[in-house]
């Protein structure tokens, strides 16, 4: 069996990278959001894919909301995926005309990723 390197030697997977959210757009989204949760209000961090990574979500400003631990861990993990998806969804849609869901998932084939 042939040992892996050392982790800080592995390359990371192109979907890996593709999917991560770089400071670049945590600064936007923390702009165009206010610093506060786009769910309910209160202050948070551009942190929520709405097409999650494990979905192949893209780390892209028009993937990315800003959320509240609480929220962010509710349509994650809680009851809320359908109810809190709608509001990111709306919130998403006023911001980038011509938005679809369809450009937000990782497709190892695009040439734009």
């Amino acid at each position: 069996m042939i040992p892996k390197p050392p982790k800080e030697r592995r390359k990371r997977h192109k979907q890996t990278i593709a999917c991560d959210i770089s400071p670049k757009v945590k600064a936007a989204v923390r702009e165009r959001d206010g610093g506060r949760c786009v769910i309910c209000g209160e202050p948070g961090e551009p942190n929520m894919h709405f097409i999650g990574r494990a979905q192949g979500g893209l780390g892209i400003e028009e993937n990315i909301a800003t959320g509240c631990t609480k929220c962010h861990h509710l349509y994650d993990n809680g009851d809320k995926r359908k109810e809190y998806g709608l509001k990111i969804e709306n919130h998403l849609k006023r911001h980038y005309p011509g938005w679809s869901k369809s450009k937000l998932i990782y497709d190892r084939h695009r040439k734009e990723v």
